[in-house]
């Protein structure tokens, strides 16, 4: 017998594009919700137009809308938003990313979505936020990481903000998406006579939650956060290191007892009583002299060596990993933090497990991101009633 997954019987209906919010709802998925992801029948969803590709599909997607049943909908169109409005009160939540008043501007406001539904949750995404005078401008994770905070200080001191090679801003907001749909269906679960919520959620706030000292250090010290490339800026060492053997190694002594091991494994027990470096508070002010003590250690000695000495040391280290170090290491495996699935357009591919893992009621990864209207047919008929004829004539005007 299939154990049941956490969120078995929750439905959400994501009309969401590219990651932010789609990742929401995917998280749910993980654990069990059906979720029915809206396209265009064009396929405009950003996300398919994201590389990398094999053989024209986006791998990107197979991974963001993983566990998601997949139907194409104009709602643009009359026909289309009729269908929307049948779709409702089918739904536990409604995820959507357009610009504020989208919605409202088809005939969709929360006073109508709740007409329809009183029930219905709706998560709106969104790179600034439903109010303010940014409100209606276009909001992408790299304008969201700028505005923020956190493109500021990154990057090398003497050169400009660095952006990371991820969209980190999408995926903090799709945690936070997740976050917020499970504390207001909690909510609505203690208060059954409460309509659904209506959940307001922006790139860049979701970013600048997570800078807990950026604020408070400006308003309690008059001080503005500077860069400081790799190196922390609080706990000292701590840094990305070259090998001997050209590896790459990223340390962390964010304690005085990691401290001590690490200056006991490089041999320099001296140090620890060194008046520059005893406390904390020490090192950072004299970080300078006791990195290039580091530095000049990790480039003398082979990444092997050093694996060894320090595991065995208890000092807080990693490789910086690939994508293929990630593949072929047996904690990744051990973990099942890479999962094979099954996938209707590519055969079977792999990508990332469950995350968290619970020990009575484990999510699973069960299919792939669909291909575009996959499941269309399936959805309306079942769901809806619509016969073949229908959905036919629905196909030839473009609504479906």
């Amino acid at each position: 017998m299939t154990q049941e997954m956490p969120l078995e019987g929750l439905r959400v209906l994501d009309l969401a594009t590219v990651i932010a919010g789609p990742l929401s709802s995917a998280l749910l998925a993980d654990f069990g919700a059906d979720v029915v992801k809206v396209e265009l029948p064009n396929g405009s969803d950003g996300m398919r137009a994201l590389p990398p590709f094999k053989d024209g599909v986006s791998l990107w997607g197979k991974v963001t809308n993983r566990n998601k049943r997949g139907v194409t909908l104009d709602i643009r169109k009359p026909e289309g938003l009729a269908l929307l409005k049948r779709m409702l009160p089918k739904f536990d939540v409604l995820v959507e990313n357009f610009r504020p008043g989208t919605l409202a501007k088809w005939g969709l406001p929360l006073e109508q979505l709740h007409r329809i539904n009183p029930k219905l949750t709706v998560l709106r995404v969104s790179g600034f936020g439903q109010t303010g005078p940014r409100a209606h401008e276009a909001g992408f994770a790299r304008v969201a990481e700028a505005m923020s905070g956190f493109t500021y200080i990154c990057g090398e001191v003497d050169r400009s903000p660095l952006h990371l090679g991820y969209p980190i801003a999408d995926g903090m907001t799709g945690v936070f998406g997740a976050f917020g749909l499970m504390t207001a269906l909690f909510h609505r679960a203690k208060n059954p006579e409460l309509p659904g919520e209506e959940i307001d959620l922006s790139l860049y706030e979701s970013m600048h939650r997570i800078l807990e000292f950026l604020v408070i250090e400006y308003d309690q010290l008059g001080a503005v956060r500077e860069r400081s490339g790799n190196r922390s800026q609080y706990a000292v060492p701590s840094g990305v290191y070259r090998t001997r053997d050209d590896r790459w190694v990223s340390l962390a002594c964010s304690t005085q007892s990691v401290w001590e091991r690490l200056a006991q494994a490089m041999g320099r027990d001296d140090l620890i009583d060194d008046l520059l470096y005893q406390t904390n508070a020490d090192r950072v002010a004299n970080s300078d002299g006791l990195e290039e003590i580091v530095t000049d250690w990790f480039a003398a000695n082979d990444f092997s060596y050093l694996s060894d000495l320090l595991g065995e040391k208890g000092v807080a280290f990693s490789l910086v990993f690939t994508a293929k170090d990630a593949y072929e290491d047996p904690h990744y495996a051990a973990r099942e933090n890479i999962v094979p699935v099954a996938d209707s357009e590519l055969g079977e591919i792999r990508m990332q497990g469950i995350v968290p893992k619970f020990r009575n009621a484990p999510g699973s990864v069960r299919c792939a991101g669909p291909a575009l209207g996959q499941h269309t047919d399936e959805i309306y008929s079942v769901l809806l009633g619509l016969s073949g004829d229908e959905l036919t004539a629905l196909r030839e005007k473009g609504v479906v």
